[in-house]
C-alpha cells in the first residue's frame, strides 16, 4: 500500500511566538516529538568542528558532502538514527520537523531523512534564513527518503519545518525535492503533520509551479496555494485529526497573545485535551523542547529539554551554550556501532536495547507512580518544583540578576539530569 494511503499516525506539533505576542523581547520556539512509544529519545551536545575540504559525512542512510566548518548543537533524536527530531546550535537557532504526506509520491529508496536536514540546518546556518537555505539546497540534490521508523515494515513521509532564531522565524513545507518557505516577522506560528503555507510564499523551488502545472495539480491561472495544490485531495483519517491539533494550537497560543512565557509553551505542549501531548496506543510524545532567545544579543539563549517522555509527567531542563560544555551521559544512549541494526542490510531486523540511564530511572519511577495514587502526587509535586527553579535561576540570569560562572554552565544540563536522577532513585 502506498504511505500516502495508509493512516499516518497524530504526531508533532511545532510553536514558535514572537513579539508582541510574547510577554518580552524574545522569540519563543517550542515542540514535542510524538514517535513510537517504545522509542527512545536522547539529548545530546556536539561541539563545533572543522573538516576538511571534499570531506564525506555519512548521515542515517547516505553519504553528502561535507560542510568545512559545523556549529555547536544541542539535538533531541531517536536514538537510533543520525539526525534530530528537533534542537538549537550556538547561534540561537532552533528548528523542528514534522511527517507530511503530499500528492507528490514518497519512495523506499534512501536518500536523507527530514531529521537528518534538521541536523544538517542547525549544524550550517547560523541564521534560521541561513539554515533552511542550506537545508533546501541538500534537499534538492539529494532528496528526501527512507524508513523514519525502528522497524522492518518502511515507514515513509515527507517534511514540514519550523525554523526560528532570535528575530525572525520561517515556515519550511516540502513535497519531495520541491519546497515553499514563508517568513514570520511577527506574532504566532504552528505546524501540525499538514502542509499550511497557502499563498503567502516567501521563497520557494524554482520549478515549484512548473512541476504544480506538468501534473496538472495547477492550471497556471490565479493566485498558487502550495497547500491547496499539493495536499492529497482525500486525506487519511488522522491526517484529519492533525487540522484539529492545529487549530487547538493555533487557538491555544492567540488565547494568550501578548503574554506569552516559556511557561505558556511548556503548558501547550503538556496539553492532552487538544491532543497536543500524545498518548495513544501506538504513538506518544518521546521528548519535548522549549527555547527563550531573547532579541538581546548580549542575553543567552535558555534551551529546555524533557529527553523523556510525556512532558506532562516530566521535567525540563534548562541548557545554554558555553565554551566546554559537559557531555550529558547519562541521558545519551548506548553505542552500539557496526553491529546497530540500522547499520545492517536488511535494515532493522533486531531490536537493542537504547534506553539511556534518565530514561530508565524515569519509567520506573512512573511505573511506582501507578500503584499508589499518594506516590503519583509528591512525584509530580517534586518533579514541578525541580522544573520551577531551573525556570526561576534563567529568568534571573537572563534578567540580569545574577552571573554564573562559564564553568558552572558548562555542568548545567548534566547536573539537572543528575538531581532527577538521583530524585527518581
Amino acid at each position: 500500500m502506498a504511505e500516502q494511503d495508509r493512516p499516518a499516525p497524530s504526531s508533532c506539533d511545532c510553536f514558535v511566538a514572537l513579539p508582541p505576542a510574547t510577554a518580552s523581547r524574545a522569540v519563543i520556539f517550542g515542540k514535542n516529538s510524538d514517535r513510537p512509544r517504545d522509542e527512545v529519545q536522547e539529548v545530546v551536545y556536539l561541539p563545533a568542528a572543522t573538516y576538511a575540504r571534499g570531506a564525506k559525512l555519512k548521515c542515517t542512510y547516505i553519504e553528502v558532502e561535507q560542510a568545512e566548518r559545523t556549529h555547536a548543537v544541542i539535538l533531541s533524536r531517536p536514538a537510533w538514527l543520525w539526525g534530530a527530531e528537533m534542537g538549537a546550535n550556538e547561534h540561537g537557532v532552533c528548528i523542528g520537523n514534522e511527517g507530511v504526506w503530499t500528492k507528490e509520491p514518497v519512495g523506499e529508496e534512501e536518500a536523507l531523512l527530514g531529521m537528518d536536514l534538521v541536523r544538517l540546518g542547525l549544524e550550517r546556518g547560523s541564521s534560521a534564513h541561513e539554515a533552511l537555505q542550506a537545508i533546501t539546497a541538500l534537499l534538492e540534490c539529494y532528496g528526501q527518503g527512507g524508513s523514519c521508523k525502528e522497524e522492518p515494515t518502511p515507514f515513509i513521509y515527507h517534511n514540514t519545518f519550523l525554523l526560528a532564531d532570535r528575530s525572525e522565524a520561517w515556515v519550511l513545507e516540502t513535497a519531495g525535492r520541491y519546497w515553499a518557505a514563508q517568513r514570520i516577522r511577527e506574532g504566532t506560528r504552528n505546524i501540525s503533520n499538514q502542509l499550511s503555507i497557502g499563498t503567502d510564499i516567501t521563497a520557494e523551488h524554482a520549478g515549484l509551479r512548473r512541476h504544480a502545472q506538468s501534473q496538472g495539480w495547477w492550471s497556471g491561472d490565479g493566485e498558487f496555494s502550495f497547500s491547496k495544490v499539493f495536499s492529497l485531495t482525500h486525506q487519511p483519517v488522522r491526517m484529519e485529526a492533525a487540522k484539529a491539533r492545529f487549530c487547538a494550537g493555533k487557538k491555544l497560543l492567540q488565547q494568550h497573545a501578548g503574554r506569552i512565557t516559556v511557561e505558556t509553551i511548556m503548558d501547550i505542549l503538556r496539553d492532552k485535551a487538544s491532543g497536543i501531548c500524545v498518548d495513544s496506543e501506538g504513538f506518544c510524545t518521546t521528548g519535548s523542547m522549549v527555547s527563550i532567545l531573547p532579541q538581546d544579543p548580549a542575553l543567552p539563549c535558555v534551551h529546555f529539554f524533557t529527553a523523556t517522555p510525556d512532558p506532562s509527567r516530566s521535567v525540563f531542563k534548562p541548557f545554554i551554550f558555553v565554551a566546554n560544555v559537559t557531555p550529558v551521559l547519562k541521558a545519551m544512549s548506548p553505542s552500539f556501532g557496526d553491529k546497530d541494526p540500522v547499520q545492517k542490510v536488511p535494515r532493522f531486523q533486531s531490536r537493542v536495547d537504547r534506553r539511556h540511564e534518565l530514561y530508565q530511572a524515569h519509567q520506573a519511577a512512573l511505573g511506582l507512580v501507578e500503584t499508589s495514587q499518594e506516590q503519583g502526587q509528591k512525584l509530580q509535586q517534586t518533579m514541578q518544583d525541580l522544573e520551577r527553579q531551573g525556570l526561576e535561576a534563567m529568568k534571573e540570569i537572563l534578567a540580569g540578576g545574577i552571573t554564573l560562572d562559564p564553568e558552572e554552565l558548562a555542568d548545567l544540563l548534566f547536573d539537572c539530569v543528575d538531581t532527577e536522577i538521583k530524585f527518581y532513585k
